[in-house]
């Protein structure tokens, strides 16, 4: 039988974003948003912290010959310089009025099964919504704060790959175009950094995956993976992923390859305060809200020569 809701009090089970914690199906789909497989992420402090203070420093100075009663000894001195990266309160919430609750509840008892309340579904959509907004901070920055991500970092040494086209190139082509990405970064550190991290659009990870070396079982994919030039100086295979965000993030609307050393020495997302859902409260005497908020900083590369861009592909 079905029951109707006088008030927000007895409705209070269909607010509620604790009901979140239930599973239940959701009539759309959307992509991945995980960030954190991309870039190391950083979670220190809370909500309300407002920034970070981030320090570097390096060395002065260089050993030389000298006289035997060593008046000439050269100094040696360390560097230290001070920068703050911000945090940005964010939020997104919903609002239930008594109305669409009660229209709500006599769908589920009308079709009980399967049927998720009103209140988690709308708790759903606010947490896809904070989810898609944390991710692209981190891929793509933000215009409204003055940063910028993974993938247009304008500090980052960018180029054409040698051969590009991927749709028609041959796993010797992908290779060197791969190889030339990750050259950059070995070869721009000094060998500091190695690259251990390759981003590549996904249509072009799907192409290398689904082509195969020829007179072989192997896929390009594979190939790719196993014999590169991080591969042969650290025996170590390269991680290698897709990402829909490159597809036209090169030059001209191109396709872009990322290459980095994926290390907290190099970059971090700041994500002090993770989304959360506040108490509900009443509006009105027949509608209320549950807000959201989080605490979102930005992805510093500490480091621009650890990364690397080829576009063309």
């Amino acid at each position: 039988m079905f029951r109707d809701f006088r008030d927000a009090q007895q409705a209070a089970s269909f607010v509620n974003p604790s009901l979140y914690r239930t599973h239940s199906f959701i009539e759309q789909r959307y992509p991945s948003f995980d960030f954190a497989g991309l870039v190391p992420v950083n979670t220190d402090g809370d909500m309300w912290d407002v920034g970070t203070l981030v320090y570097s420093g390096d060395i002065a100075g260089a050993a030389d010959y000298i006289g035997r009663k060593a008046f000439d000894i050269p100094n040696v001195s360390v560097n230290f310089s001070q920068g703050l990266s911000n945090f940005h309160l964010a939020g997104a919430g919903y609002e239930l009025s008594l109305g669409e609750v009660n229209r709500f509840a006599r769908i589920i008892t009308q079709n009980p099964s399967g049927t998720a309340s009103l209140g988690q579904r709308k708790a759903n959509a606010a947490n896809m919504v904070a989810a898609k907004f944390v991710y692209d901070r981190a891929i793509r920055g933000s215009t409204e704060k003055n940063f910028t991500g993974l993938v247009n970092d304008a500090r980052v040494p960018t180029a054409s790959a040698p051969n590009g086209s991927w749709a028609t190139a041959t796993p010797a082509q992908m290779l060197a175009d791969v190889n030339a990405a990750l050259n950059d970064v070995i070869v721009n550190t000094k060998e500091t950094a190695m690259p251990n991290s390759l981003v590549i659009p996904t249509s072009k990870f799907l192409t290398a995956n689904n082509a195969q070396l020829p007179n072989t079982p192997t896929s390009v994919l594979t190939f790719l993976a196993q014999n590169n030039s991080y591969t042969a100086m650290t025996k170590q295979p390269l991680d290698i992923r897709p990402s829909r965000e490159l597809e036209t993030a090169g030059s001209s609307g191109t396709g872009r390859m990322v290459a980095y050393e994926k290390n907290p020495d190099n970059m971090e997302f700041f994500y002090p305060g993770m989304f959360e859902f506040m108490p509900e409260f009443p509006t009105s005497s027949m509608t209320w809200r549950v807000d959201g908020v989080m605490n979102v900083g930005q992805l510093e590369i500490y480091r621009p020569k650890t990364v690397t861009y080829r576009d063309g592909l």
